[in-house]
């Protein structure tokens, strides 16, 4: 199951485990019950002095198998086999089990710890989604900290009849007792947040009672974690308060174009983002959606920023880096069969498509390799481009002609998404040219259609443009003095992630010139 490489590094990370547990297998006898019987097998032989494991398992879902420390009473269960992207939080399961303590703060594990109820949780997961981890992470590291809370990750893809019967079309999926309780990415603080009810007032006090920073960015993707370090590095009081550490980078596959970088990975990279900053004096306060910017009212004045949940931070310069998001196509059926059909992410949702007919609306770089990715799991796929040619690199659009199960329309406006029983059965759109208009027979849209900055909050505040990009100079200066702006949210052309990086830097390098100079 795992190469000579991976089984040593696995060995090293196990040597970590300090308390004995042991594994349960439910199995059958189909092929990925042998597999699962091999990886087992594997783990227990790297570390047989703390982690036994049994075969005698009689769990419905098969192949499955649990983590139970001895002594006590945690219940996280794997049904299916964690591999791909899901590796990384099977190795971290068995070493929380085992004793390792986990990286989150210490006020989070009191959380999980305290919280009062049966919590009974199921994550749909598939092996090749890069937002999965850090649910399926949260969820098993809740299960292994209180005993009132019990896990099942469950891949979609060993289990595709039950995934059918609960219409999961998007994963993340998690049920909480049975109801669906949430979709997409979250972060442990975020669940823990839902689940306790009083935890946004005491966060909201905490923030507000921090002290004024010389310089605070609100963003954290790779403009404003630049833009944390430059500061940091200059000896003043940095702070970050942002959304989704790492930004849209997290939902984002292969990276090939970041110089010196030669391939890497949207997760990898964000996680690279964060140790960078942390390495530093940064003050990073995650999970944060601002809401309201109060510029000073005198020179040398503090700015204010008002935060989601009531909580406020003040500043003496501010940098605006919150990104940007995927534009929705707004056609009627997009909202309603979201995460029912529609779907804006093709690396984690695909493979949930397997065999499917589905569309891409859009031609673009993200349109036509979202397309040729695709293409490779389901059945078919239909592109529809609004303009008379697609926009994307010629290497792309040549690759994409070459495959045989891709048919494309360009010239095409995208009317309607159809449904029947609350999921897609369809799609509607016009030929520009003649203004026939076509019904398409499919079961999955992927929305990929550029993006939208994440500005609507400022709107009367500064300056932006007819597109919502906050309105920049040369240096990052926004039309009000002590504010500045980088990234993808900017006016700045060419939404790349190593120009968003350089943006910044330079902003960082303006808010320190403007502190000095005032």
């Amino acid at each position: 199951m795992l190469d000579d490489t991976l089984k040593a590094q696995l060995a090293a990370y196990l040597e970590r485990v300090s308390q004995p547990f042991e594994m349960v297998a439910s199995l059958d006898d189909s092929e990925t019950s042998r597999d699962t019987r091999a990886l087992l097998e594997t783990i227990q032989g790297l570390r047989a002095d703390k982690i036994s494991v049994r075969f005698d398992g009689t769990d419905a879902r098969k192949p499955s198998f649990t983590l139970q420390r001895a002594g006590a009473a945690t219940s996280l269960r794997f049904a299916g086999l964690p591999l791909g992207h899901e590796f990384t939080s099977l190795v971290l399961a068995l070493l929380w089990t085992g004793g390792h303590p986990p990286k989150v703060e210490q006020d989070v594990i009191e959380q999980i710890q305290a919280l009062d109820g049966d919590y009974h949780f199921e994550v749909y997961m598939s092996l090749t989604c890069h937002n999965c981890p850090d649910v399926v992470q949260a969820l098993s590291l809740m299960a292994i900290l209180n005993p009132r809370i019990k896990t099942t990750v469950i891949e979609g893809g060993a289990f595709q009849q039950e995934v059918t019967e609960r219409e999961i079309m998007a994963v993340p999926m998690v049920f909480l007792n049975g109801q669906m309780f949430s979709s997409g990415h979250m972060l442990v603080e975020e669940i823990v947040s839902k689940l306790d009810t009083g935890a946004a007032a005491k966060d909201a006090a905490k923030l507000s009672a921090k002290a004024p920073y010389d310089v605070l960015i609100v963003g954290g993707g790779p403009a404003g974690a630049a833009a944390a370090v430059y500061a940091a590095r200059k000896g003043i009081r940095t702070g970050v308060a942002a959304e989704r550490f790492g930004g849209q980078v997290n939902d984002t596959l292969a990276i090939e174009n970041y110089i010196s970088v030669l391939e890497t990975d949207g997760p990898k990279f964000a996680a690279a983002l964060e140790a960078h900053t942390r390495a530093y004096d940064v003050d990073i306060m995650n999970l944060q959606r601002a809401d309201k910017l109060i510029p000073a009212t005198q020179p040398g004045g503090l700015t204010e920023v008002v935060l989601a949940n009531g909580g406020s931070l003040k500043a003496k310069t501010v940098i605006l880096s919150t990104g940007a998001r995927w534009r929705n196509v707004n056609v009627p059926g997009e909202a309603e069969y979201k995460n029912k059909g529609v779907a804006y992410c093709p690396h984690c949702d695909g493979p949930l498509f397997k065999g499917k007919d589905v569309a891409v609306i859009g031609g673009g770089n993200s349109g036509v390799e979202a397309a040729i990715d695709l293409a490779g799991v389901v059945q078919h796929v239909t592109v529809i481009e609004f303009m008379p040619e697609l926009k994307a690199d010629a290497v792309l659009v040549k690759k994409l002609h070459s495959l045989p199960n891709v048919t494309v329309h360009t010239n095409a406006q995208t009317l309607e998404i159809t449904g029947l029983d609350g999921k897609v059965n369809g799609m509607r759109y016009k030929d520009r040219a003649t203004g026939q208009e076509h019904l398409v027979n499919l079961e999955g849209v992927f929305v990929q259609i550029g993006l939208v900055p994440n500005t609507e909050w400022l709107k009367g505040t500064l300056e932006l443009s007819k597109f919502g990009e906050i309105v920049v100079d040369a240096k990052g200066h926004t039309n009000v003095p002590g504010v500045f702006a980088a990234g993808d949210c900017t006016t700045v052309p060419y939404k790349q992630i190593v120009i968003a990086a350089g943006d910044g830097a330079k902003a960082a390098l303006s808010a320190f010139d403007h502190l000095i100079r005032h």
